[in-house]
């Protein structure tokens, strides 16, 4: 199953590296991804695919230190 994120994260160095740690931890595969730089902070929308659960994903991403927002779309 296909599942699409928007989130909003703190421009600091390794937060994409982190965020895309997290999405290959819990078994999910990354389908898309588009990255904008917005002031201090980083515009990030992804897609990716697999049979688990998506709350998986989205409670570990939730917890990221410099993530500020989340949503499933």
């Amino acid at each position: 199953m296909m599942h699409t994120f928007n989130l909003t994260a703190t421009n600091q160095p390794a937060v994409v590296e982190r965020l895309l740690r997290v999405i290959r931890h819990r078994g999910f595969a990354l389908q898309s991804f588009e990255l904008k730089a917005v002031d201090h902070d980083l515009q990030i929308d992804f897609t990716v695919q697999s049979t688990r659960a998506v709350n998986l994903l989205f409670n570990q991403l939730e917890k990221l230190y410099d993530v500020k927002q989340i949503k499933l779309t």
